[in-house]
């Protein structure tokens, strides 16, 4: 933790919430030995992520503070269409056309520099755009998204970690997209069972029960679904899968070549991709990126 967070709880040598242990201060000059429960403890508002899923707790609980909390800005631009409080929108060098739904009864929302968003947009509130991230169309809320994004169609309390590319229609509900992530066209998540009960996970042979009434799917980085894929509620999808065939399982290993998870794309191929993939984005793939890219791939196909 910075030296400067730490000094502003004095001297606890435990951050909690809850029940939950969240960080621990160091003394200068003091080596990290591991968790442990010596000293005295101070709250701070934070929450304990058990594992991917709980990203959409957290947007959900901390998304609408920190939207307010953005620097003000100044009118909503002209042909904007303004729901609400127009002051609680925060444009920050974004490019806006006309026709554009702004929802702001639920929330702020903010979009970051060089963010663009197209006519035929409802964009409702709390809601996170950031820097370069196109909005094609649609109807997006309660929802973050990280640089370099491309989304289009429904999309609801999701988390776009960044530099995915959703271009096309379909609904993605309360899931988390990582890096590179490309869905097809029509790319469609479930993210309620049709019991409504709580949401269970299964992935590697682990099952994990999540206590989450609305979860749709987990997505690793640069993995990739086919045109017209349907995703069951809690579906996870490992780093580098590509999805395609028959119906998604609701566990697709790291870098499955096909929804039954039988081939794994190689080394090679992934690299292949990766290099044509990350310069439509200005990322250059130096040796130091393929390097990582490649170990990345390792460590997720470990029999």
């Amino acid at each position: 933790m910075p030296a400067d967070r730490a000094l502003s709880f004095g001297a606890a040598r435990r951050l909690i919430s809850g029940n939950d242990t969240i960080a621990w201060t160091l003394a200068d000059g003091e080596r990290w030995g591991g968790p442990d429960d010596a000293g005295s403890a101070a709250p701070c508002d934070a929450m304990l992520l058990r594992g991917a899923y709980d990203l959409i707790g957290a947007l959900e609980r901390f998304l609408a503070d920190d939207c307010a909390a953005a620097p003000a800005s100044g009118p909503a631009p002209d042909g904007s269409i303004v729901l609400g409080d127009a002051a609680l929108l925060r444009i920050q060098g974004a490019v806006i056309e006309p026709g554009v739904v702004f929802d702001l009864r639920g929330g702020a929302i903010v979009l970051e520099r060089g963010a663009e968003v197209r006519h035929g947009t409802r964009i409702e509130g709390p809601c996170w755009i950031g820097p370069g991230t196109r909005v094609l169309g649609g109807f997006v809320r309660g929802s973050a998204f990280g640089p370099r994004c491309s989304v289009r169609g429904e999309i609801s309390s999701s988390v776009f970690i960044g530099y995915a590319n959703k271009s096309h229609d379909g609904f993605v509900g309360h899931s988390v997209v990582g890096h590179w992530v490309n869905l097809g066209a029509g790319t469609t998540t479930s993210n309620l069972k049709n019991t409504y009960g709580p949401v269970r996970l299964s992935a590697a042979g682990h099952h994990i029960d999540t206590g989450r009434t609305f979860l749709g799917s987990l997505i690793g980085d640069h993995a990739k679904t086919a045109i017209g894929t349907l995703l069951a509620t809690g579906t996870v999808i490992g780093a580098g899968a590509s999805v395609f065939g028959d119906a998604a399982p609701k566990w697709v290993p790291p870098f499955a070549w096909g929804s039954a998870g039988t081939e794994r794309l190689d080394e090679a191929g992934f690299l292949r991709t990766a290099e044509r993939v990350l310069p439509r984005r200005d990322v250059d793939v130096t040796p130091e990126l393929r390097r990582s890219l490649a170990a990345i791939y390792r460590r997720s196909t470990v029999a």
